[in-house]
C-alpha cells in the first residue's frame, strides 16, 4: 500500500458488497490496454461488481455536499511490469456528478439512479445507468465474519492502485485505507446487465461473495502517469 501524504478525496466506503465472479484470463486481456496484463489468483482471473455508499466525503479536506450517496463499480485486476497490481473499472455508476471530474483520467464515470436500502443481515442494492441504460437490483444477506481470510479474500478486495487511460497515455491512482473486516456473503437475489453492457460474456459459475461494514477514511491520492 501506498502512503498518500495530501489526499484528493478523503471518503469513508460503508454498508459494501462484492461479487466475484471467475473469467478466462485470455478473455479479459482483450479489454486491456498495454502495458497492463490480467491479474490471476491460481491461473484465473477475476470481475467484481461491487456497490456500497460513500459517506463523509471531503475534496482536498473541505467537505463535499451532498457527500454520502451510493455508488457501483464493476472492475477486473491487472498488473504491469515494474509498478503496482491495481484494478482496471469497466464502469462506475454514482449519483454525484462531481464524481464525474475523474473521467479527466480515464475513469469511466457515469451518473445514475442508485439505491442503497438495508434491513438487518441483508442490504438490497438497486440502480440504472441514465435514464434507460443498464441496471442492477441486488439483495445480499451478511454471514459469519471471516476470522482468518483466505489469499483469494484479500487479493480480490485490498487493491490500493486503479488504472486508467486517458489523451493516450496511462494513469494511476493510489488509494489508501485499512484492510477491510470482510464477512461471507449470500445473494438472495440478483438481476442485472452490467456484465453485458461491458461487452462480458454471462458468467459461467455462482460469484463468491463478501461483506463489509466498511473502511475508511480513505485517502485517495492525485493520479500520476502509470
Amino acid at each position: 500500500m501506498e502512503y498518500v501524504r495530501v489526499p484528493l478525496l478523503s471518503v469513508h466506503w460503508t454498508r459494501q458488497a462484492f461479487l466475484h465472479w471467475p473469467y478466462p484470463p485470455a478473455l479479459l486481456q482483450r479489454f486491456l490496454p498495454p502495458p497492463l496484463e490480467v491479474d490471476v489468483f491460481e491461473g484465473q482471473a477475476w470481475v467484481s461488481l461491487t456497490p456500497f455508499l460513500m459517506s463523509s466525503t471531503k475534496v482536498l479536506g473541505v467537505p463535499m455536499p451532498w457527500g454520502t450517496f451510493p455508488e457501483t463499480n464493476l472492475r477486473t485486476y491487472v498488473r504491469r511490469t515494474g509498478g503496482p497490481s491495481g484494478v482496471w473499472f469497466f464502469s462506475l455508476d454514482v449519483t454525484h456528478p462531481a464524481m464525474l471530474a475523474a473521467r479527466l483520467v480515464g475513469i469511466p464515470y457515469a451518473l445514475g439512479h442508485l439505491s442503497v436500502e438495508g434491513r438487518g443481515r441483508t442490504c438490497r442494492y438497486a440502480g440504472r445507468r441514465g435514464r434507460d441504460g443498464p441496471g442492477y437490483e441486488l439483495e445480499v444477506r451478511t454471514d459469519e465474519r471471516i476470522e482468518a481470510p483466505h489469499l483469494l479474500d484479500t487479493w480480490l478486495t485490498d487493491r490500493f492502485h486503479v488504472y486508467s487511460t486517458s489523451a493516450g497515455r496511462l494513469w494511476r491512482t493510489p488509494a489508501a485505507h485499512e484492510p477491510w473486516p470482510l464477512f461471507r456473503g449470500t445473494l438472495v437475489r440478483s438481476e442485472e446487465s452490467l456484465l453485458a453492457a461491458a461487452g462480458l460474456p454471462e458468467p459461467a459459475a455462482y460469484p463468491l461473495v463478501h461483506t463489509s461494514p466498511g473502511v475508511g477514511p480513505v485517502r485517495l491520492g492525485f493520479a500520476r502517469r502509470g
